[in-house]
């Protein structure tokens, strides 16, 4: 992973901006910005407008107040000088165009394209050139259009859960490429649901919720902010869950079979009171929350606050 370089410029920049459908507030007076080498996953529930915030970057909708700014100028004018690259979940691929067809036609089109066989080794397609799109698999389709993303030397590379129908070994290979990419210096952005993705290769974490911006910084700082700590432990003979449940501290519960899991924002407190109700845990772990965990925590929280 790429170690983000503080620098005065903004290759991302979201300032206070808002945007409404109806009744529905989608990206709420969102303020941000990113910065050249960044490898950044963005994360959300369904709903919290990451999609939105996407499209607002790409200039695909406007916003209702705020500005969205690309290397000091309208993403329309950043897209066109040639300086982003997107691969997005909607949109379909023209189904009876060859792929290699389809890969030189997002190279002629590009202000600054790469040749199209090297495009195509980069994402993993040459071997289906000549293939139609109409018989690729959901994979593959994924692949073509992150071929069709990277056609140039974009700045800017931007992904809506680009790892979607991929198998492990097409995934390992995609992300290794995506370091690549960040490491000659240009910025990544991903939105994705597989939260392991975004620990493994995200230099920054976004956290959205309700178009709202709860957390940022890197993987190890969205856990801390999180507050709690797994605890994990056996137990011999019968479980009393309600006096278990009476632990302090606790966030979350779950017992299955002789095995007990908590969380717990005073893992010490915790553990300290559950010797003190003279019981003798039995393969005892106290760890961090891994970011799925974190993750939900934070949203939760919020939730909680909002209702």
């Amino acid at each position: 992973m790429t170690t983000t370089t503080s620098t005065s410029t903004s290759v991302v920049s979201f300032a206070h901006v808002s945007k409404s459908y109806g009744d529905v507030h989608a990206v709420a007076d969102l303020s941000l910005e990113l910065h050249p080498g960044e490898t950044v996953a963005l994360l959300g529930p369904n709903g919290a407008g990451k999609s939105s915030t996407l499209d607002l970057l790409l200039g695909l909708r406007g916003a209702d107040s705020g500005s969205v700014r690309l290397f000091g100028t309208t993403p329309e004018q950043a897209i066109k000088d040639g300086r982003v690259g997107a691969m997005l979940q909607s949109g379909g691929l023209m189904e009876e165009v060859k792929v290699r067809e389809l890969v030189k036609l997002a190279c002629d089109l590009h202000p600054r394209p790469h040749p199209v066989e090297e495009v195509l080794d980069r994402a993993g397609i040459a071997q289906i050139a000549d293939r139609t799109v109409n018989k690729l698999s959901g994979g593959q389709e994924q692949r073509v259009r992150f071929a069709l993303a990277t056609a140039g030397a974009n700045d800017l590379i931007v992904l809506d859960e680009p790892t979607t129908g991929m198998d492990v070994t097409a995934r390992q290979a995609f992300w290794a490429t995506m370091r690549e990419q960040a490491q000659q210096g240009r910025t990544v952005l991903f939105a994705t649901h597989y939260l392991e993705e975004a620990d493994a290769i995200a230099d920054r974490v976004l956290v959205l919720h309700k178009g709202r911006l709860l957390a940022d910084g890197t993987a190890s700082e969205i856990k801390a902010k999180a507050g709690a700590r797994r605890i994990a432990f056996d137990l011999e003979g019968a479980i009393d869950e309600g006096v278990l449940r009476e632990l302090p501290f606790l966030t979350s519960f779950d017992v299955s079979g002789r095995t007990v899991r908590l969380q717990s924002t005073d893992a010490d407190a915790t553990v300290h009171a559950l010797y003190g109700l003279s019981l003798y845990p039995r393969n005892l772990e106290v760890a961090g929350l891994g970011l799925e965990q974190a993750f939900v925590a934070i949203t939760e929280a919020e939730e909680a606050r909002t209702a």
